[in-house]
């Protein structure tokens, strides 16, 4: 009977993201969890960080994950660790969902080499709100109407990468709408980054690190007389879930490498 459920293994289970995916997984009734990985808390068991009743015990990537036959995996590590964690999904057949941020353009260019869509296929993605998904859409319907575009991301004091990977791709979605900004118009600074970081087309990034936050990001968008102003907020990690379950469901079906949940929406 299990075999017609999603196997699924979560890389980082011992982290806040990668318990939460932990207990989606257990929830959903088309998926059974059937390895847990972090290396530095191997043979602890999982109910320690959480997730009760399991009866998983974390270890490391090797044979023993791969004895568990899981169809698909799911990352949450760090950057270092997602890429040879991704590599092992790639060469043993092994689908992958990756939400880990600091992935560069040259790493996707390296896993599109990778998932080639015979072996296995890969979704990842700077955010799995969906809410944060429509908030890049209206942004880039909204931009070729405005002038000035700014970006403030606001995450929780453990992100260790800055600007997000979801201010990024924002930057990147507004700048290809249009060719014409208006410029910077700071010639000096009392404080240096007071303007922040310089994305595509000149679009300027806010990173804030605020205990207490989990992932929150405001697009500013400002012509004559006028701003509009697009605002997702994620209050709990539990808000990830249901794009996270939508790519372990989906990524099966999505030849080589997926970025973004876009396409699994539909846009």
């Amino acid at each position: 009977m299990t075999r017609d459920r999603i196997r699924v293994a979560v890389f980082g289970a011992a982290g806040r993201m990668g318990a939460t995916v932990c207990r989606a997984v257990l929830d959903a009734p088309d998926m059974e969890l059937v390895a847990v990985v972090d290396p530095p808390h191997e043979g602890r068991p999982l109910d320690d960080f959480g997730v009760a009743g399991t009866g998983l015990t974390l270890q490391m990537l090797g044979p023993a994950v791969k004895k568990a036959e899981p169809s698909v995996a799911v990352d949450f590590t760090t950057v270092d660790a997602a890429r040879g964690n991704l590599r092992w999904c790639a060469l043993n057949g092994v689908h992958a969902v990756c939400g880990t941020t600091g992935l560069t353009s040259g790493d996707h260019q390296d896993l599109s080499a990778l998932f080639d869509g015979e072996r296995a296929n890969a979704v990842v993605a700077p955010n799995f709100a969906i809410g944060a998904v429509l908030m890049m859409q209206l942004a880039a319907i909204a931009a070729p109407w405005f002038e000035s575009a700014e970006i403030i991301e606001l995450h929780h004091d453990n992100k260790v990468d800055a600007p997000s990977g979801t201010a990024l791709l924002t930057a990147q979605r507004i700048a290809e709408t249009s060719t014409e900004w208006t410029p910077d118009p700071t010639r000096t600074s009392a404080v240096e980054g007071a303007r922040g970081g310089e994305g595509p087309a000149g679009i300027r990034i806010h990173s804030v690190r605020l205990r207490g936050l989990v992932a929150h990001q405001e697009v500013l968008l400002g012509t004559t007389g006028q701003s509009l102003t697009i605002r997702h907020d994620s209050y709990d990690r539990t808000s990830f879930m249901p794009g996270v379950l939508l790519a372990v469901r989906e990524v099966a079906n999505r030849p080589g490498v997926t970025l973004g949940l876009d396409t699994l929406l539909g846009f």
